[in-house]
């Protein structure tokens, strides 16, 4: 077994934390597997109690791990992440990547638009839009509620559409023929209340990743609106920042 260098600049924590990562990613400790106990490491490594807490401590705010009280510390599934780099829905992302992405259809029908609706796509409020709920399944566990609205005359266009296995924009593009031009995204952490919590079969007042999204067609109009409530514990967006703009038009 590796041993920690008691000598080295780095601090024992550090590279106790550090072994412990590389363990896990590895998969020598798999996903959901029980590590071992503060006093099992610590007699492993031949350091402190207090130094193998520090080391857990910091690997659990990375996210790799976490702690279940009365029954050990355990490591946590990795999270299925979406680049935003480009516009595309949640499936034709994560699918390339090898998951299976299915949805349970929680209700369709035809609805007066609240203010923020009408705001967004830019109706009359009251006016009639399609209201769309379905939740998102990633290899068969439950990821993310969306809840999409469209102006009435797109949404008629998609009640016999495939709703089970397809991503409503690529249902836009190639059956309605519209083409989509860009989307805007604000993005904010909610707890979930009782709707989400049985949507996402996670416990009420866990975190939840909100996201708002407008998709806009080719032309620039508002198309396409939706709340999309992702998972804290099972998701992550990932997007690439530039520092300075590409100058070429």
């Amino acid at each position: 077994m590796p041993q920690l260098l008691p000598l080295s600049p780095v601090p024992l924590y550090s590279q106790l934390k550090e072994l412990l990562r590389s363990r896990i990613l590895e998969g020598t400790y798999p996903p959901l597997a029980r590590m071992p106990s503060e006093n099992e490491l610590g007699k492993a490594f031949d350091v402190s109690r207090i130094t193998v807490r520090q080391a857990l401590g910091d690997l659990q705010k990375e996210g790799l791990i976490f702690k279940i009280h009365g029954k050990g510390t355990f490591v946590a599934k990795p999270k299925t992440f979406q680049n935003v780099s480009t516009l595309q829905g949640l499936a034709e992302s994560v699918t390339q990547m090898g998951y299976e992405v299915l949805n349970r259809l929680r209700s369709f029908k035809h609805v007066p638009a609240s203010k923020v609706v009408a705001e967004r796509l830019q109706l009359k409020e009251g006016a009639l839009v399609t209201e769309i709920k379905r939740v998102r399944l990633i290899n068969r566990e439950p990821v993310s509620l969306e809840i999409t609205y469209l102006p009435h005359s797109v949404g008629l266009k998609l009640e016999k559409a495939d709703l089970a296995t397809r991503d409503i924009f690529l249902i836009l593009e190639n059956d309605c023929g519209i083409a989509l031009g860009h989307a805007d995204l604000a993005v904010d952490a909610v707890l979930a209340d009782s709707d989400l919590s049985q949507a996402l079969e996670i416990e009420e007042g866990g975190p939840i990743m909100r996201i708002e999204r407008l998709t806009h067609d080719a032309a620039g109009a508002p198309l396409d609106f939706e709340y999309l409530y992702y998972r804290g514990d099972a998701f992550q967006y990932r997007l690439r920042i530039d520092r300075h703009k590409d100058p070429r038009p």
